[in-house]
């Protein structure tokens, strides 16, 4: 499973090319050795060349985290094959149940003398566990010297202001406002995480058990006409144009199973959750009153928001790229992408 910004990040401009680790709902999405071995073994058929894994932790569009076990197994893997890891960590203090708590790739290999550091990188930012996005603060933490001297050297292209790391230093030295807004931060997002996966309970709505990030992986399988992906894109459309709700669909993150959908629950207040969980119970009762299959409505939509079931795989690829977009997410480039290539 990929955060669908890692497309678009990590492609767009280099020319990577990405090989999803195939995770399965029957055991929860978690990563095993065998999906990590299949992926590898996938890459090296298509004659890629696989020189990194990427993680992230919490996992984005999960909401899961990865146990001590699990990483140890990651670690394991990129050492036998020789191959970097990256973990982005962004959600490291949205863990917000106390059944769980969060483990650091940095520290299992701590604990592993074995294993090589050289391949192991972290990134991190303020922008969720903070709520701070738009002061655009990144941290690369990293054992190799040729990574951080590299980053180093790139990061006089976004440099932080003085000002935002003069406010940021005094933030995060008192100790006692951290502790305690991260503290009320859990809370909250326990709270509206139990809300709002009750309220989709109501409906016979399930979600994966999740205990940490900013959103929950909804399950609406059921609603799909056939199990593709073609008729996700078509319920999708149905979410965007007539429940008026904003979801991304699973296949944006490369999810093997059609009809598993993300959905950001803490960017809202607790009104407007109400008005969405209204929105998905007055659909799911006329759905349910009306039997019949879940259709797109009469009217003509956007044209961004009709792009992929009306044509062949060769002609999206093309529209998209005469369109600036993304194969694998209707957003398109910024503008701003174009100035700079």
């Amino acid at each position: 499973m990929l955060h669908c910004s890692f497309d678009r990040d990590l492609t767009w401009r280099t020319g990577v090319q990405l090989v999803p680790v195939v995770c399965a709902s029957s055991n929860n999405f978690k990563i095993t050795k065998s999906a990590l071995e299949d992926a590898y073994r996938e890459a090296q058929e298509k004659n890629i060349r696989v020189n990194g894994l990427l993680i992230t932790n919490p996992s984005n569009p999960l909401g899961t985290i990865l146990d001590r076990q699990t990483l140890k197994g990651i670690v394991s893997f990129i050492n036998e094959k020789n191959i970097h890891l990256v973990c982005d960590e962004i959600y490291a203090a949205t863990v917000f149940t106390n059944q769980h708590n969060f483990v650091s790739v940095s520290e299992v290999i701590e604990e592993d003398t074995e294993c090589n550091r050289n391949l192991v990188h972290i990134v991190y930012s303020l922008s969720k566990d903070m709520g701070l996005p738009g002061f655009r603060v990144g941290i690369i933490y990293s054992y190799n010297d040729a990574v951080v001297n590299c980053a180093r050297k790139m990061s006089s292209f976004g440099l932080v202001s003085s000002q935002t790391q003069h406010l940021i230093a005094a933030m995060l030295s008192d100790d006692e406002f951290v502790d305690r807004f991260i503290a009320k931060s859990k809370e909250r997002l326990d709270k509206r995480h139990k809300d709002f996966t009750e309220g989709l309970k109501q409906v016979e709505i399930d979600c994966l058990n999740g205990n940490a990030g900013l959103f929950v992986w909804m399950d609406l399988h059921k609603l799909l006409k056939d199990q593709s992906f073609e008729a996700e894109m078509e319920l999708w459309k149905v979410i965007i144009n007539k429940i008026k709700l904003n979801v991304s669909p699973g296949s944006s993150f490369h999810c093997s199973e059609p009809g598993w959908f993300r959905v950001c629950i803490a960017n809202m207040d607790d009104s407007t959750m109400e008005v969405a969980l209204s929105r998905i119970r007055d659909f799911m009762h006329q759905n349910k009153d009306q039997n019949t299959e879940v259709k797109m409505p009469a009217r003509k939509l956007c044209r961004q928001s009709s792009l992929k079931l009306s044509l062949s795989r060769g002609k999206v690829e093309d529209f998209m790229s005469q369109n600036n977009m993304s194969p694998r997410t209707p957003i398109p480039h910024s503008p701003l992408v174009r100035a700079r290539t």
